[in-house]
């Protein structure tokens, strides 16, 4: 059901729009966690370094499309907010040509260029192989994640966040079970996992595009809408290739040092990756509060509401801060029983090196979820540069620091872990102060 974010009490709208997106995005997580999960207790030690080193090609790769469709996203919103619903259609068919045409040029491209991936993740040559054979798939899925992340963004833009979690959540179960079949019952290795993976992908995609032109009508495009505009394709480009900058530049940074890590062994890289997926879950759901902030934002600029998003801000600052002192205590509480989940206890140098990354990072969390509320403060305002600036400060340091002090022996892989945290709290900072010059701007007026 669609629901305006223009009206009512500012925290239970805020809430209420970001439940579904965070239990969605929980659910995805699942996709890449039951693929760990189950590699790592039926195939090895190999099998998990493998689909870790992974994890950040896709996740670098996927998150050109998913920057694409959230940048079109706000500007959906802010044309559902001005009660320009005529407008929103027609950008939606453009938008769609244009996303859609990337993700398979990004496709194609993934698949010519698997080797040098490969080789500047420094990736070791006893699970080349492995990794090769994982990725060769996922990479096929790439206009599946594509398809649901467009509609759900759509969706999203109009106030409905319910409707893309049931799609998510069909295919997470799904997926599991797939999982299972091609892993275990049926021997298929790291490429079962892979397949199990883009066949979920598939069908939350051709689910939730069918949900929209069969049961919102409203947002069914006409005849009319399908053509060209130069003025409003310039604006989604805009908005789409900024928000696909913040996100790419983001995981380019995480993909360089995955490949730091790499360079220390499989030992670490399988710490490294049971390390990271319990860190992805931990921050996720401030992550896609902030992506549910950027919709409340875009909307509310679309209305002219500007108290609403005063208001609205300093309601998700405090609510966010809230989460991560708590999350932060868990994970950096339990971080060795949460390493267990994913590595035997015999692997004691394996269990010692996650729980160290944990500890670290999981003590910082309300460093990351005050980034995560910039970003959608302002991509939502129309500013998604940026949000640029804040990523490149953010990863940035993290990469510039992990690269420096790695090679020290008395610091090591310290020296990674830290560089986190230390870029996550400068670009607070800078944001913050940004957007404190923005309001005496404003103030001074007429």
């Amino acid at each position: 059901m669609q629901a305006s974010l223009t009206k009512g009490p500012v925290t239970r709208s805020l809430l209420r729009f970001a439940a579904p997106m965070i239990a969605g995005n929980l659910l995805q997580q699942v996709y890449n966690v039951a693929d760990t999960l189950i590699v790592g207790r039926f195939l090895g030690a190999d099998a998990l370094a493998a689909v870790g080193a992974s994890y950040a090609v896709m996740v670098f790769l996927t998150s050109v499309v998913l920057g694409l469709c959230m940048g079109s996203g706000m500007l959906f919103s802010m044309q559902y907010g001005a009660g320009d619903t005529a407008a929103m259609k027609h950008s939606m068919v453009l938008s769609f040509g244009f996303i859609g045409i990337t993700a398979l040029l990004i496709e194609g491209l993934s698949l010519a260029l698997i080797d040098p991936f490969l080789r500047l993740l420094q990736i070791p040559a006893e699970v080349w192989t492995l990794t090769r054979s994982y990725l060769f798939i996922i990479f096929i899925g790439t206009f599946f994640v594509f398809v649901y992340n467009y509609f759900a963004a759509v969706l999203r833009a109009a106030g409905n966040s319910a409707a893309p979690l049931i799609f998510l959540a069909v295919s997470a179960v799904l997926n599991i079970g797939l999982d299972l079949l091609f892993v275990v019952v049926i021997p298929l290795g790291v490429g079962g996992a892979a397949l199990a993976t883009i066949l979920a992908q598939a069908v939350s995609g051709a689910g939730i595009a069918v949900y929209v032109f069969v049961k919102i009508p409203a947002l069914r495009p006409r005849r009319a809408d399908f053509r060209f505009d130069k003025a409003v394709l310039g604006r989604i480009v805009q908005y789409s290739l900024l928000t696909c900058v913040q996100q790419s530049v983001m995981n380019l940074g995480i993909l360089l040092v995955q490949g730091l890590v790499n360079s220390f062994g499989v030992t670490v890289m399988a710490a490294f990756a049971a390390a990271v997926k319990i860190d992805s879950f931990a921050y996720m759901p401030v992550q896609d509060f902030g992506n549910a902030f950027s919709f409340f934002i875009a909307q509310n600029k679309g209305a002219g509401e500007s108290a609403r998003i005063r208001r609205g801000l300093r309601s998700a600052v405090v609510t966010a801060l809230v989460f991560c002192a708590g999350i932060s205590a868990a994970v950096a509480g339990f971080a060795r029983p949460l390493m267990g989940l994913f590595i035997q206890p015999e692997e004691t140098e394996i269990l010692r090196i996650g729980v160290e990354y944990l500890r670290i990072e999981g003590s910082c969390y309300f460093g990351i979820g005050i980034l995560f509320l910039l970003y959608g403060l302002y991509r939502g305002v129309g500013r998604p540069g940026f949000s640029v600036v804040l990523t490149v400060i953010s990863l940035g340091t993290r990469v510039a620091l992990a690269y420096l002090l790695a090679p020290i022996e008395a610091v090591g892989l310290l020296g990674i872990w830290w560089a986190v945290p230390i870029g996550w709290f400068l670009a607070d900072a800078t944001g913050l102060i940004y957007y404190a010059c923005l309001q005496r701007r404003a103030k001074r007026q007429p």
